[in-house]
């Protein structure tokens, strides 16, 4: 019976110092905070149409711009996401690159539609564009929150001797978020003050 218990208690502190209840605090933090991340997203998808359907008001305004801004909404939605991404980079990569092309969609739709004196004075385009700024912060500090908690969790994953723990339990190290084009905006930008003014 003495044995049993010894055996116990040693069992117990052997998991208590292998950080296994580390990786179970993190794992759920890192799913709250990529929840997070989701519902900011979601936030800025629902946003789209109502943009759209402001800026199609303007007769004139490009089509093509539009149409990518649509095309790239219906791929970032698509993406069918589960907690299981986070230990999918390849799905997890697919998902990050959708919303990259989304982001960028509507970036140009903005920039373009500061050529349209009476959508810029449109109140309700001008409120919508506020509502779109903000949820990009909050896609910002969110993906933040997600990184840090990520970041927490790998160190734990790849750390001596935690990281024997997690090679028995399967915690593998989680995929986090990367910047798409990271040669290019490495790259000086090139300032050219000879181009003709248009």
């Amino acid at each position: 019976m003495f044995k049993r218990w010894l055996l116990l208690i040693l069992a117990t502190l052997a998991l208590s110092g292998c950080g296994y209840n580390d990786f179970q605090r993190l794992d759920e933090a890192s799913k709250s905070a990529w929840s997070e991340v989701l519902n900011q997203y979601q936030r800025r998808a629902d946003l789209v149409p109502n943009i759209v359907a402001t800026v199609k008001g303007e007769a004139n305004f490009e089509q093509e711009t539009l149409t990518r801004v649509i095309e790239a909404r219906a791929k970032a939605t698509s993406i069918q996401v589960t907690p299981e991404t986070l230990n999918n980079p390849e799905t997890f990569n697919k998902f990050q690159q959708a919303q990259g092309e989304l982001s960028g969609a509507l970036s140009r739709l903005m920039v373009v539609a500061e050529q349209y004196p009476n959508l810029k004075a449109n109140q309700a385009f001008r409120d919508l564009r506020v509502t779109l700024e903000g949820t990009e912060n909050r896609i910002t500090v969110a993906r933040n929150g997600y990184i840090k908690t990520v970041q927490e969790y790998n160190v734990l994953a790849r750390s001596f001797p935690t990281n024997l723990t997690a090679k028995v339990f399967s915690y593998d190290p989680k995929p986090n978020f990367s910047v798409q084009n990271e040669a290019q905006i490495s790259a000086p930008p090139t300032v050219d003050f000879s181009a003709p003014k248009k």
